[in-house]
């Protein structure tokens, strides 16, 4: 693996390439998150894709206060990303904020991705009582951490509590987020300003979409992502939450490989076998407002 350095106006993006033999994939993460929460995705993928992720700005290694930290300025991140790494046209897969990211990409710049997989992220608008609940979460987390087991606990333990917790930053008192809780909850400002149904009926390229069984996507932004993009596909994963890529990162792997290969989606035994635009199991959301998803991105 090889860390590379991207540098756009003042922000550094800080990425790994982890070689491959195979196509271009480039994978985003979500709110809060880092670039290395995709290594057992990466693991399971082995050498079939050419497999590269990066630290957003503001997040993890890369520029922690960015003066910009709008939509339009991510995306100008993936699009530098991908220039000066000489990647593209790539797969490009976003989990949550970096799959509204990677949706507004492959709008704006149709040349640089071959194939969109979107995971937990859609073009509604979001709320600012969801962005504000966001926030109040962020407060209340007790950094520093005194162990990483305290830590992998209270971020919920398991392969989710465990990939979030591998993200903090290690110092002499503690364990600290790699982020500043502000530049997050600024992040998702544009989100509440406006939708994004024009750039997503504005996306040319083979699409996936992939929810969890307790999905945050509500029914009606699913029916109307059918209507506007009948051709683009959609299935969930059983047993999975928000941070799904986190909890069954194999089965990710094989919906993305299906889709790759043949430019559908694998059916799982108890995930919802629906349209794009039905309704899977009635969805709970996340138990906690953790990472910002299509409504509240």
């Amino acid at each position: 693996m090889t860390e590379r350095t991207v540098i756009r106006d003042d922000v550094t993006l800080v990425c790994h390439d982890r070689g491959g033999d195979g196509p271009p994939l480039l994978l985003l993460h979500g709110l809060a998150g880092y670039g290395g929460e995709w290594n057992t995705f990466a693991r399971h993928l082995g050498p079939r894709f050419r497999v590269v992720t990066v630290d957003q700005r503001g997040h993890g290694a890369s520029t922690r206060r960015p003066a910009d930290v709008s939509r339009a300025a991510h995306v100008a991140d993936v699009v530098a990303v991908i220039e000066q790494l000489d990647l593209g046209p790539v797969t490009l897969l976003g989990q949550s904020y970096g799959g509204h990211a990677a949706m507004l990409t492959a709008a704006a710049h149709p040349e640089l991705v071959e194939r969109l997989v979107m995971v937990e992220a859609g073009p509604a608008a979001g709320s600012a009582s969801t962005v504000a609940d966001i926030g109040a979460w962020f407060a209340s987390w007790p950094a520093p951490f005194a162990t990483a087991s305290a830590a992998v606990e209270f971020l919920g333990g398991g392969p989710v509590g465990e990939a979030w917790a591998a993200g903090l930053e290690e110092r002499a008192d503690g364990r600290y987020p790699r982020f500043d809780p502000d530049v997050m909850v600024a992040a998702l400002i544009d989100n509440t300003h406006r939708s994004w149904w024009p750039e997503w009926s504005r996306i040319a390229c083979p699409t996936l979409v992939v929810l969890a069984q307790s999905t945050i996507i509500d029914a009606e932004q699913l029916a109307r992502m059918h209507h506007d993009r009948p051709d683009s596909v959609l299935t969930s994963i059983p047993g999975t939450t928000h941070d799904l890529h986190l909890e069954r990162p194999e089965a990710l792997v094989e919906l993305l490989e299906a889709f790759c290969t043949t430019g559908a989606a694998l059916r799982w035994p108890g995930a919802a076998r629906t349209p794009c635009g039905s309704s899977p199991r009635a969805a709970t959301g996340p138990p906690r407002p953790r990472r910002a998803g299509s409504r509240s991105l």
